[in-house]
């Protein structure tokens, strides 16, 4: 339905606390400013109308400091304008209006980036979560979810549990956005199986960077397609994603296994990769009982429906853990999936989830995987993390079939992840972290590793380039064909703007 003026004032006001007369009606293209409904004449002269909107451009204070912020607190690029899209059609012609006036725009789900990405400085910020249904759709043994862009994923699991389903991969939080983690990959327990959440879409609607409104798969559109997930936003946005959904366990049981020796450890895990034993393969870099030093737990996880049970003693059969110090727990899926929720409860409580998070993600070729970790930790104390978690467990890199998802060239590595919190009564502590983050992948890139999408590592244009290597031209293609002027998501910083 189309929204009368007075209409579109209402809602100006009423969500966005802007007066009548500094709503927006267009743009000024010789100022490059917004024109408001007091210079309507200067509109009709001078400016470009806006095109109509089923939701609302907000352009006051309050929605521009939110979307110069994300979970990292570190960078702090200020848009011009926040849109709350009412339809994906407000994407396309918002995307077309920014592209006609050199403006660049980047889709927010919950924030979460540690680094910018979905920031844009000087641009227009589309804050995905009022495009957030989700529905369930089946054809013969095939199941699905079609979820917008804004969609927690943890949304996406309470409709599929009700009907005993579940996505094959899911990352440790589940209040990220579907559009977020598709863009980034989306990497969790499963992926040793399943790949990235990325590896499991059936279908995207998009919206290119021409304002096209595009559906794709990999038999429809396929280099559209495969250019968009885990492409990191810069082709095209996310507008509805199809994933597989596949049925849920009713129980998990998750050992968790410590080691003292890192090259024991490794070979381990690769056990356990190779074998298959568990569901859920994951691991940590842990304090020592001491907390004078590091030791090494796999988390495995066997997944289960009553009448039947996990067979422990076979599961553990072979392996060098210090078994005495062994500890295992059953309980529910849904327990399981939603694990994390009463530890972000209690970093909530006390401030602690309110600070900059410096995170640095990586993948490390198996074969040096010891020697590299075990190199980077040997000098990291607990202060240098500010006692964030350190990720470090193995995937194996054929499930990941997506070409911008970039991985070590061997068939096994590791994912490193140290999850850092920093003080910010400590004026030096981002700066330190982020410059420490960069010298270790200076060290991993010559041995051959890559970064995840997401993380807060200082790069240029020159470092993009080197991670996508040998798909670099594709993406390069893939930018000029669905994004010819450089709109998309330039927080990234991958391509220059076209200025």
């Amino acid at each position: 339905m189309h929204q009368s003026s007075s209409r579109r004032q209402f809602l100006h006001t009423a969500l966005g606390g802007i007066a009548a007369a500094s709503i927006v009606v267009g743009f000024d293209v010789r100022r490059r400013s917004w024109l408001t409904a007091a210079a309507q004449d200067a509109a009709d002269r001078h400016g470009d109308p806006l095109p109509h909107l089923d939701g609302t451009l907000f352009v006051d204070a309050a929605h521009l400091d939110a979307a110069q912020d994300d979970f990292g607190h570190i960078v702090h690029e200020r848009p011009v304008a926040v849109l709350l899209p009412g339809s994906v059609q407000d994407i396309v012609e918002m995307v077309r209006y920014a592209r006609r006036h050199d403006l660049q725009v980047a889709m927010r789900g919950n924030g979460h980036s540690p680094f910018g990405q979905s920031q844009v400085e000087a641009g227009i910020v589309i804050d995905s979560s009022s495009l957030a249904d989700v529905q369930l759709g089946s054809s013969g043994s095939s199941a699905w979810v079609d979820a917008g862009p804004g969609a927690h994923w943890r949304a996406v699991l309470q409709a599929a549990l009700a009907q005993g389903l579940t996505p094959p991969v899911l990352t440790d939080y589940q209040d990220l956005t579907v559009g977020g983690t598709l863009s980034v990959g989306g990497i969790g327990g499963t992926s040793q199986t399943f790949g990235v959440q990325a590896d499991n879409v059936i279908e995207l609607e998009v919206v290119t960077g021409e304002g096209e409104r595009v559906v794709c798969s990999e038999s429809l559109r396929s280099n559209l397609f495969n250019s968009v997930l885990a492409g990191l936003g810069q082709c095209a946005l996310i507008v509805r994603a199809r994933v597989s959904l596949i049925a849920a366990p009713a129980q998990v049981t998750i050992f968790n296994l410590f080691y003292d020796d890192i090259e024991v450890y490794v070979s381990d895990q690769l056990r356990l990769l190779r074998q298959g034993r568990f569901e859920h393969l994951q691991g940590q870099v842990v304090a020592n009982a001491a907390g004078t030093g590091w030791r090494f737990m796999i988390e495995a996880g066997a997944f289960f429906t009553p009448p039947e049970s996990p067979n422990a003693a076979a599961l553990l059969a072979g392996l060098h853990d210090v078994r005495a110090d062994m500890t295992s727990l059953t309980e529910s899926y849904s327990d399981y999936v939603f694990r994390l929720d009463p530890t972000i409860a209690f970093l909530i409580s006390i401030g602690v989830w309110g600070f900059p998070h410096p995170w640095i993600d990586l993948f490390v070729p198996a074969s040096r995987a010891a020697s590299f970790v075990g190199g980077v930790v040997s000098s990291l104390t607990v202060a240098d993390t500010g006692g964030g978690p350190i990720l470090f467990y193995p995937v194996d890199s054929r499930r990941m079939q997506r070409p911008f998802f970039r991985l070590p060239d061997e068939r096994y590595c590791f994912e490193f992840s140290i999850l850092r919190t920093a003080d910010p009564s400590v004026p030096s502590s981002v700066t330190d972290m982020l410059a420490d983050n960069r010298a270790i992948y200076d060290q991993l890139v010559q041995i051959g590793g890559t970064r995840y999408g997401n993380g807060a590592i200082p790069f240029d244009r020159q470092d993009w380039r080197r991670h996508f290597g040998a798909q670099w031209p594709a993406l390069a293609a893939a930018k000029r064909r669905f994004d010819p002027d450089r709109v998309l998501t330039p927080g990234q910083g991958i391509f220059p703007p076209r200025r």
